[in-house]
C-alpha cells in the first residue's frame, strides 16, 4: 500500500495509467505526452480531485502516467446560484427551480432574491478518476487515428493511433474501471514482445518502472534517449571515428525502441565516391542509421543502427543484415550519382521549360532566366564586389539543373547539393559549383549564410526574382497563409544583404530590374511599394533576435527613401544606443510636446495659418519648414537660443548624415535638449498675438523635422 493518511482521515494514494497498443509513431509520442499530461490535470480540477507532480512516460507500445498524491475522495463542496427576484414572474422561478432541480420551499430568499444552496457530497476518486480515463480516450485527438475490429463498422466506435488493447489503472492497489467498450482494464500489462511477451501484473505506481524494466521495457523516454545518445558516441568512439550529432534522430530511435541496444556496423568504402549527403540522408531517413566523420572532416564508411533486442554474440547477425540493407540503398545511389554525371547540368537545364513554376510567371527556365539577367546585373552595377559577372551569371544558368536529375528525384531535399557536386565533377570552377550548391541559403532565419561572391549574387538573384514576381503579379502573403514562402525569402534576402555589406536601394533594383522595366504586370508600382514595406516588416523579424526595437525600424523607414537596408540598419542602431540614454529620453520628451502643441494650435498641414511671419529660409534637403522669420533675432532669449541652437544642429546633422555617422547625427541633436526645454519654461507659444503664435509654431516645426533628419520621433514608443 502506498497511502498516505491526510486531514480528516482522507488517504492519498499514486495513481498509475497505462495504455497499451500497437506501436506509436516515434514522431507522435512527444505531443501525446503533452496532450495526456494536459488532459488528464484538466478532468480531474473539473471533478474538484487534486493531484501532486504528474509524469508521463512513452513506449512505443505505451502511454503511462503517474500522478501523485491523489485523494480517496473529492471534497464535499456547497455551492450557490443566485436566481431570480422573489417579485419576478412566475416563469422565472420555474425556469429556476428545472435548472437547479429544487422545490420553492428548499430556497433561500434574501433581500428579494431568491437563492439556491446545493450541497454536493464528496465523490471516490475511482469513479472520479475512471470517467476522466474514459473521456480522455475517447477524446484524445491523434494526429492520426483508426478503427479496428468488428467493431469498427460502426463510425461510432472507438479510435485510437493504433489498436488499443489493454488499460491499467490503478490507485494505490486498488484498480479502477474504465468503462471502454471492447478494451480490457485491470492491472494486466505485456512486457518486450521478444523478450517477455506475456503478461505482467502490476502492484501499483511504485513498482510500474521496475517491473518493466526485469521485462527489458524502459519506459522512461528521456532514459532510452540517453542510452542512444550515449551508445551512439561510445560506438563512434569505438571505431576511433567521430559521430555526427543529431538529435532528432535520437529521440526517433528512442521512439522505436522499448530496450535499445545502440551497435556499431560498417559499410564498403567504394560507396564513399557518392556525394556524402546522400549516403547520410540515405542512413538517416531510410534506415534510421547515425552516421560518422573521420578526424579529416570526411565520412567515414560506418554506421551505428540501434537495435530493440539483446542479441546474441553482440549482435553481429543484426548488424550484418543492417549492413546488407544499406549497401542496397548506397547502391541505387551510386546508380542514379553515375547516370547523372554524364549528363551535362547544360543539357539536363534544357528540360526546366517543361516545368511550370508558377502559371503566371512561366517555366522554370523562365525563372532561371530572369534570375541569371539578375546576377550578372547585381555584379555589372557593382553591389556585389569581388566576382565576374559571367560567372554569376554562368551560376545562375545551371543552379536548378539538378531539379530533373534522378539524384534529386530520388532524394528531393538535396536540390542545390546535387548540382553542386555534378558541376564541380564536370569542370565547373569552385565558385560557380559553390554557388549552385548553396544558392537556396538561407533558407530561413537562423540558417547559415552565404558569402562567397558568386554565391551571393545567385542567391540574392533567386530571392528577389520570386518576390518581385509574385508581388508585380499581385500575389501578397495575406495573415497567416504564404502559400509561394514569401515571407522566408525575404528574410534570406535581408540576411543576404546585411551580412554581405550590399550597398543599394532596394526601390533601385526594383525600378532597374530589365526583367520588369517593360512589363506591365497587375499594379506593378503599387506592388513593389507594398514589397518595400514588406521588407521593413521582414527587417523587423529579421532583427529582432539581435534585440534591435521594431518601433526604430518603423521610425527610419517612415521618413521615406530610406531603403537602402544596410544604411537604414546603422541609423537605427545608432538611435537605439541613443534613445536609451537620458538625453535621447529627454530629447524624445520634447519633441513629443512640440508634437502635441503643433497638432493642438495648428491645422491638420502643421503649420500655423496666421499672418506671415516673413519669408521662408532655404535648405539644402529640402526639409526645412516654409515660414520661419527672417529676423531671428525678434523674440525672448530663449526663442533666439533654440533658433541658434537650430542652426548649428541642422548643420552638424546633415554633414554627419552625410558621411554616414550616424553616432555624431545623434549628437548634433542631442545639443537641442537644453534648448527646448529652456523655451517650452520661458516662451508661450500660444501668444494672443497671431503673428508671433505663428512664428513659434514655425519655430516648433522647424524642431521637429531638425529631429527627422535621422528618424521619425512620432514612430517611437515610450
Amino acid at each position: 500500500m502506498d497511502g498516505r493518511q491526510g486531514v480528516c482521515g482522507v488517504t492519498h494514494h499514486d495513481f498509475l495509467l497505462e495504455l497499451l497498443s500497437e506501436e506509436i509513431p516515434a514522431r507522435m509520442q512527444a505531443k501525446a505526452r503533452n496532450d495526456l499530461g494536459r488532459m488528464f490535470a484538466e478532468g480531474l480540477a473539473k471533478a474538484g480531485l487534486s493531484h501532486g507532480a504528474i509524469d508521463v512516460w512513452s513506449t512505443p507500445r505505451r502511454l503511462a502516467l503517474i500522478a501523485r498524491e491523489v485523494p480517496s475522495e473529492t471534497q464535499a463542496v456547497r455551492e450557490e446560484v443566485k436566481g431570480p427576484r422573489s417579485s419576478a414572474p412566475a416563469q422565472a422561478l420555474e425556469g429556476f427551480l428545472r435548472k437547479t432541480g429544487l422545490a420553492q420551499d428548499q430556497l433561500e430568499e434574501r433581500d428579494g432574491v431568491w437563492f439556491a444552496v446545493i450541497d454536493k457530497p464528496g465523490r471516490a476518486a475511482v469513479e472520479v478518476l475512471g470517467e476522466t480515463v474514459a473521456g480522455i480516450i475517447r477524446d484524445f485527438a491523434w494526429p492520426k487515428s483508426m478503427r479496428w475490429g468488428a467493431a469498427s463498422a460502426s463510425m461510432s466506435a472507438l479510435r485510437w493511433v493504433r489498436p488499443l488493447h489493454s488499460i491499467v489503472a490503478l490507485l494505490g492497489d486498488e484498480i479502477v474501471p474504465v468503462a471502454i467498450d471492447g478494451v480490457t482494464c485491470g492491472a494486466t500489462t505485456l512486457g518486450h514482445r521478444f523478450h517477455h511477451p506475456g503478461p505482467i501484473t502490476i502492484g501499483g505506481a511504485s513498482d510500474y518502472a521496475e517491473k518493466l524494466r526485469a521485462c527489458h521495457v524502459i519506459v522512461d523516454h528521456q532514459e532510452r534517449e540517453a542510452i542512444v545518445r550515449d551508445g551512439a558516441k561510445a560506438a563512434a568512439t569505438e571505431a576511433g571515428h567521430a559521430l555526427v550529432e543529431d538529435e532528432g534522430l535520437v529521440v526517433e530511435n528512442a521512439g522505436l525502441t522499448e530496450w535499445p541496444v545502440p551497435l556499431l556496423g560498417m559499410f564498403d568504402p567504394d560507396y564513399l565516391d557518392v556525394p556524402p549527403e546522400v549516403i547520410q540522408l540515405t542512413a538517416r531517413t531510410n534506415q534510421k542509421y547515425f552516421v560518422m566523420r573521420r578526424d579529416d572532416g570526411s565520412l567515414a564508411p560506418a554506421f551505428v543502427c540501434t537495435a530493440n533486442i539483446a542479441a546474441n554474440e553482440g549482435g553481429a547477425a543484426i548488424v550484418e543484415g543492417n549492413r546488407r540493407v544499406l549497401a542496397a540503398r548506397l547502391s541505387d545511389a551510386r546508380f542514379f550519382w553515375e547516370q547523372d554525371v554524364k549528363v551535362p547540368l547544360e543539357q539536363q537545364a534544357a528540360k526546366l521549360s517543361g516545368i511550370v513554376f508558377h502559371e503566371k510567371l512561366g517555366s522554370v527556365a523562365d525563372k532561371v532566366e530572369r534570375v541569371a539577367k539578375l546576377a550578372e546585373w547585381l555584379v555589372t552595377e557593382g553591389i556585389v564586389k569581388g566576382c565576374s559577372a559571367a560567372d554569376a551569371r554562368r551560376a545562375a544558368e545551371l543552379c536548378k539543373a539538378d531539379l530533373v536529375t534522378g539524384m534529386v528525384g530520388e532524394f528531393p531535399e538535396l536540390q542545390g547539393v546535387i548540382g553542386g557536386y555534378l558541376a564541380a565533377a564536370q569542370g565547373e570552377s569552385k565558385a560557380v559549383s559553390d554557388a549552385i550548391r548553396d544558392h537556396y541559403k538561407p533558407v530561413g532565419q537562423g540558417d547559415e549564410v552565404p558569402t562567397a561572391p558568386v554565391t551571393v549574387a545567385v542567391s540574392l538573384a533567386d530571392k528577389l526574382d520570386t518576390l518581385m514576381a509574385f508581388f508585380g503579379s499581385d500575389m501578397f502573403p495575406t495573415g497567416s497563409k504564404d502559400p509561394y514562402a514569401l515571407r522566408r525569402a525575404a528574410i534570406g534576402a535581408i540576411s543576404l544583404i546585411v551580412e554581405s555589406h550590399l550597398r543599394t536601394r532596394l526601390s533601385y533594383v526594383f525600378e532597374q530590374y530589365p526583367e520588369f522595366a517593360s512589363r506591365d504586370y497587375l499594379g506593378l508600382a503599387d506592388g513593389f511599394e507594398q514589397l518595400r514595406y514588406f521588407f521593413a516588416d521582414r527587417l523587423k523579424v529579421q532583427q529582432r533576435e539581435a534585440g534591435v526595437r521594431h518601433d526604430l525600424i518603423d521610425a527610419v523607414f517612415a521618413l521615406g527613401g530610406e531603403d537602402d537596408l544596410v544604411r537604414l540598419l546603422a541609423r537605427v542602431k545608432a538611435l537605439q544606443a541613443f534613445v536609451e540614454t537620458g538625453e535621447g529620453r529627454d530629447l524624445h520628451a520634447g519633441y513629443k510636446r512640440a508634437a502635441n502643441i503643433s497638432k493642438k494650435e495648428s491645422p491638420s498641414d502643421g503649420r500655423h495659418p496666421g499672418p506671415d511671419p516673413g519669408p521662408a529660409l532655404s535648405v539644402d534637403d529640402g526639409m526645412r519648414v516654409p515660414g520661419q522669420a527672417q529676423d531671428d533675432a525678434v523674440g525672448p532669449a530663449e526663442e533666439i537660443a533654440l533658433v541658434a541652437a537650430l542652426g548649428e544642429a541642422e548643420t552638424r546633422a546633415d554633414a554627419a548624415i552625410a558621411s554616414e555617422d550616424f553616432t555624431s547625427a545623434m549628437a548634433a541633436l542631442a545639443s537641442l535638449r537644453a534648448p527646448i526645454d529652456a523655451f517650452f519654461e520661458g516662451v508661450i507659444v500660444n501668444d494672443p498675438d497671431p503673428a508671433i503664435r505663428a512664428r513659434r509654431l514655425n519655430l516648433l516645426a522647424r524642431f521637429k523635422d531638425a529631429v527627422h533628419r535621422v528618424a521619425d520621433f512620432s514612430k517611437i514608443e515610450g
